[in-house]
């Protein structure tokens, strides 16, 4: 998998990155963590947070109209600071008890586990099921996920990049941090007993708040 990531999926990402006029990237990224919204919102309530849910709500509605449809992020400039805080299923499973099983590493996926592997595939499913077309049309759900999916991979470069040049064994170093991580980023919404925020470790590219 690290052989297919750094000889085709690391050049494809990184070319989108070049390739891509900045401008329209950063707004095409701002778009889809848009549509994010109404599913960020909805599962602070499963997790009872109703006001974090409110502010979700509150982006949605400035950046889907002084922001352009999202493709500016209005919401977390002034006088609104409203930054993007990322939340999903894969949060909302973690809140109710549901343990991480096994990891993996994915091409354009990255490190991910299997809760959070299904919840993130909940989370791009959601929106279209509830709204339908244009949104559940494979024209555009196909070339959203990839985008998407690409941008993931463009955050977590400088990550890797140096993961792999200064560990003896990557996998375990990638692996090792992303669970730490995760269970740093859920003790923030729902901490448990045991559980603690670790102040010390980097957020996750592209998951922590803007």
């Amino acid at each position: 998998i690290q052989a297919v990531d750094q000889a085709v999926i690391g050049p494809v990402s990184m070319g989108y990155k070049s390739g891509m006029p900045k401008p329209l990237r950063l707004g095409l990224r701002n778009f889809l963590r848009n549509l994010e919204e109404p599913v960020i919102a909805f599962n602070y309530l499963l997790q009872l947070k109703p006001g974090r849910a409110v502010k979700s709500v509150g982006r949605f509605a400035l950046n889907s109209t002084v922001g352009v449809g999202g493709l500016v992020d209005m919401a977390k400039r002034k006088p609104f600071n409203l930054p993007y805080t990322p939340n999903g299923f894969p949060n909302t499973f973690a809140c109710y008890g549901i343990g991480p099983g096994p990891y993996f590493f994915l091409p354009l996926v990255g490190p991910t586990t299997l809760r959070d592997l299904i919840g993130v595939g909940l989370d791009r499913a959601a929106l279209p099921a509830v709204v339908g077309a244009p949104l559940s049309r494979p024209y555009y759900a196909i070339p959203a996920n990839v985008v998407d999916s690409l941008n993931d991979r463009i955050d977590i470069d400088d990550q890797l990049k140096e993961i792999r040049a200064n560990s003896a064994d990557p996998y375990v170093a990638t692996r090792e941090l992303y669970l730490r991580q995760r269970r740093s980023e859920i003790a923030t919404i729902c901490p448990r007993k045991g559980d603690k925020i670790d102040p010390t470790l980097p957020p996750r590219p592209g998951k922590g708040r803007d």
